[in-house]
């Protein structure tokens, strides 16, 4: 193998209150043609910001300070933007975490595909059209023909990230950066874009730096593994001796986390019915139903946990019950009381009682206010909070979501994905709410993070005896915070039960189906899996493939 990325005593910094930090100390990086580097690492450990800097590419707001990053034959710290921009698209890609708020959502799906083809004069736009069709239907995105006339929000989570995929695939590039490309897919949906992005690096004979969270899906597509923490380089080595023998206690604590089930403390009003969903039938703007006669159950202080996979109808549930999509028929009762379909309908102090937490962080806190200012809003909107009091409610909520106070003058640009998420949960909070339904909120976050959200999470309801509607497709989540599961397929309800009774066999299919698709510790564990039974459910598609966005 010849050396294609080679980055030496690399230092990045990055400007938080008023100074320059380290983000980056000193790290060194190599990858050869055709191999797959594998960088994890809890958030904040640099791991994007060494695989942006593959490109030659700084986020606002940092720099490089010191070291080489040399591309082939190419200098990237030193070439002009002229150079830089020759490459980008064409021989490097990126493929980003959150597809949503990556793709330009005024244009269709083909025609951002056919962008860097195009522009790098490598194909004519008719060209790189019928070339994106063949990636569709080689990364088993549904009506391949067809789905690129689609603009972003008309597809799935799972649909979009798998275009996003086939986009920075389209100049069959030398290098590929994925940035957390699975995070915020179902297990089953990850497991597709896992095996076609594993089929188009070794039929390219691209090269790949894979960047995650989660040591099971890293060590799928990996070659070598780099444990970072901090900016700093953890331990390194091949794949399999990693996972067989790690060195380091972290990375130890990265191969055995676990998300533990916290004790729930019984309060007397906790067998009180609070929502109750009664044959909920919804449907977009095309007429076709994603939801079909949905009922369910939340009593007060407990846990619903709603798991599916991508376009199965779970958000579409959330949206309905928040006013944001009324549904064709059926009703919604909140604590007695029928809801109205629309959210605009409803009083202030419906509003109040029933909050939602968004799935990224990134895109739900807007990123010109103060975190003081993103606090303040509801508490000035529900109860007219000003002043001295505002302030102190503000201190409150950072102390229930274990933040510094101090933290309340940064923008949420000056955080970590865990920590504004923290945030999001405490703007929830802030209404002092009911119910709060929690869609996806620790999908895009690392292991050991997501673990402390969870137990946030179960204190708050312990201490505010607060409902949670879980929506997720992680099913350690789903064990470690439930207190019932409802499993929904296409739309509909296919089982519903307490934690125990889903989780004990014999199981539903599809949720059998669920559980199988859990990655393992091994790196065979993919390629074990597709020859399965489950393997042959997975490429029959059973649920993404005839659904649209949920």
């Amino acid at each position: 193998m010849s050396r294609l990325l080679t980055m030496r005593n690399l230092v990045i910094e990055g400007f938080q209150e008023e100074q320059w930090g380290d983000i980056v100390l000193g790290v060194d990086v190599h990858v050869d043609r055709g191999e797959v580097l594998g960088l994890i690492g809890e958030s904040g450990a640099g791991k994007s910001t060494i695989g942006i800097a593959s490109m030659g590419f700084c986020r606002p707001g940092c720099r490089i300070v010191s070291g080489s990053i040399r591309f082939g034959d190419i200098e990237l710290t030193s070439a002009s933007d002229r150079e830089l921009r020759k490459i980008r698209g064409l021989r490097v890609s990126y493929v980003a975490q959150s597809a949503a708020a990556s793709f330009n959502p005024a244009h269709r799906l083909i025609r951002q595909y056919a962008e860097a083809p195009v522009k790098h004069g490598i194909m004519s736009r008719a060209e790189a059209e019928k070339d994106a069709r063949e990636l569709y239907r080689r990364f088993d995105l549904p009506n391949p023909d067809t789905i690129g006339n689609r603009y972003p929000h008309q597809v799935s989570g799972g649909q979009l990230q798998r275009a996003m995929v086939a986009m920075a695939m389209a100049c069959k590039p030398d290098l590929v950066v994925f940035d957390e490309p699975t995070t915020a897919l179902d297990v089953t949906t990850q497991i597709e874009v896992l095996a076609a992005i594993k089929g188009a690096i070794k039929d390219l004979n691209s090269a790949a730096i894979y960047i995650s969270h989660d040591l099971a899906v890293v060590s799928q597509v990996a070659d070598r593994i780099m444990v970072l923490r901090h900016g700093k380089l953890v331990e390194e080595g091949g794949t399999r001796e990693m996972l067989a023998n790690p060195e380091q206690d972290y990375t130890r604590a990265l191969l055995s986390v676990r998300k533990g089930r916290a004790e729930k403390i019984e309060h007397p009003d906790r067998s009180k019915s609070l929502l109750e969903v009664s044959e909920v039938t919804a449907a977009y703007g095309d007429g076709v139903l994603v939801l079909q006669d949905i009922n369910l159950k939340l009593t007060r202080g407990k846990t619903v946990a709603v798991v599916g996979e991508s376009g199965s109808g779970k958000s579409t549930l959330a949206r309905v019950i928040t006013g944001l999509l009324p549904p064709i028929k059926g009703n919604i009762v909140f604590d007695g009381k029928e809801l109205p379909a629309r959210f605009s309908d409803r009083s202030k102090e419906m509003l109040r009682h029933l909050q939602l937490i968004y799935q990224m962080p990134d895109v739900s806190l807007n990123p010109h206010q103060k975190i003081h200012e993103i606090l303040g809003r509801p508490l000035e909107f529900y109860f007219g909070m000003r002043g001295e009091e505002k302030r102190k409610r503000v201190a409150d909520l950072m102390e229930h979501i274990e933040l510094p106070e101090r933290y309340i003058n940064r923008f949420p640009s000056e955080l970590s994905g865990g920590e504004k998420q923290r945030v999001c949960i405490a703007r929830a909070l802030a209404a002092e709410p009911d119910m709060i339904i929690c869609d996806e909120v620790t999908s895009a976050l690392d292991q050991l993070v997501a673990e402390d959200i969870l137990k946030l999470l179960q204190r708050l309801q312990n201490q505010l005896s607060v409902s949670y509607l879980f929506i997720t497709h992680d099913l350690a989540t789903v064990k470690a915070i439930s207190d019932e599961i409802v499993v929904m397929l296409q739309g509909r309800v296919v089982e519903h039960g307490s934690r125990d009774e889903i989780l004990t066999p014999p199981h539903h299919e599809y949720t059998e189906l669920l559980l199988a698709s859990v990655p393992e510790m091994d790196p065979d564990w993919l390629d074990n899996l597709l020859d399965t039974r489950v393997g042959a459910l997975l490429r029959e598609g059973p649920a993404s493939e005839h659904a649209g966005k949920s």
